[in-house]
């Protein structure tokens, strides 16, 4: 039993990444993606800037650190939430799993401005979000390895949204 044990927490098992630019739909996925993948544990970025961390770095570390705990029971982990590979690859849990998957939640501009219009973002912040949804595109087979997919949310239900993201996790598990 115990060789077993450390057998488990030995093998190492991928981390995913829902990332995107603000507006896209990764907090609103959430709830359908845990319905659709029930053996995954899944959360959103964004939760502990409600209790107070604000540092982004701390944030991803410890994401990471949970991600790497529940790996060590043999489930598998998805974070929403905007990362990017160069700040993820600085945590000090990194090493721990197999590959780190991304994929990219996009939608067009007009969405994009509409919903964060909504939540009363200033428009500077509007125009900076339009314009890192627009080097995600550009740089989705450059930065990233495997090149990072992409789903469009501009008018995709939330099922069907959940529905890609779980035919792409599938696949490298």
């Amino acid at each position: 039993m115990v060789n077993e044990i450390i057998l488990i927490s030995e093998q190492k098992i991928p981390l995913f990444i829902v990332t995107g630019s603000s507006g896209s739909g990764k907090t609103y996925v959430i709830n359908e993606l845990r319905r659709v993948l029930p053996d995954f544990n899944i959360f959103d970025i964004d939760n502990l800037r409600e209790i107070g961390i604000s540092d982004e770095q701390q944030i991803r570390n410890v994401w990471l650190r949970v991600a790497r705990n529940i790996a060590e029971s043999g489930r598998m982990t998805i974070i929403c939430g905007t990362a990017m590979t160069w700040d993820i690859e600085k945590c000090i849990d990194f090493p721990y799993f197999r590959h780190i998957y991304y994929l990219n939640l996009h939608c067009d501009d007009e969405t994009r401005e509409r919903r964060l219009r909504a939540r009363n973002w200033p428009e500077e912040m509007v125009q900076d979000y339009k314009k890192f949804a627009k080097w995600l595109l550009e740089n989705a087979d450059k930065a990233y390895t495997p090149p990072m997919p992409i789903v469009d949310t501009t008018i995709a239900d939330v099922a069907d949204v959940a529905a890609q993201i779980k035919t792409w996790v599938l696949q490298y598990v």
